[in-house]
């Protein structure tokens, strides 16, 4: 993988509930949209930092889960989960989000992609059921190094 400076993601709170998350890759929207859904890519992408997948399975379809489990260096273990309320490849994904960390903290998350001159606008909107859930959501950097990672990853497929 060559080595460049990564983009930055756009974060805006436009409720007390709702986290909204906006950035830009230098992909198709259709590769995007498969490197988002497909077991094999989101392997290689989701887990920030450090840390690895150890279990990842997607059935996309509405009313198809998905869980998600990454572990640390440290041994510290992540899994999420939900289920899928809408599929419309390759512009969007609309499915429940559980962190199991925060078993309060469930949202639904939507993830809406949009193409224009070979660069895809992601944006994810994550609206908690309450502001609990949504008060654990405190840092934003493990977000960011897995869209640095899905970067460098689609970067590599495109090379490839």
């Amino acid at each position: 993988m060559k080595s460049h400076s990564h983009g930055s993601s756009v974060i805006a709170f436009p409720s007390e509930l709702e986290i909204v998350t906006t950035r830009e890759f230098h992909a198709p929207m259709a590769l995007v949209f498969e490197v988002l859904t497909n077991p094999e890519h989101v392997r290689e992408h989701f887990a920030p930092f450090d840390c690895h997948v150890t279990e990842c399975a997607i059935d996309l379809q509405p009313g198809g889960t998905y869980h998600i489990v990454f572990v640390c260096a440290d041994g510290a273990e992540c899994s999420f989960r939900g289920t899928y309320q809408e599929i419309k490849p390759p512009t969007r994904t609309v499915a429940t989000w559980v962190f199991e960390g925060w078993p309060d903290a469930e949202a639904v998350e939507s993830v809406d992609l949009q193409e224009a001159h070979g660069i895809t606008t992601l944006t994810n909107t994550l609206t908690f059921r309450d502001q609990a859930g949504r008060a654990h959501m405190t840092t934003f950097d493990g977000q960011e190094d897995s869209y640095n990672k899905l970067e460098d990853y689609l970067g590599s497929l495109l090379e490839g």
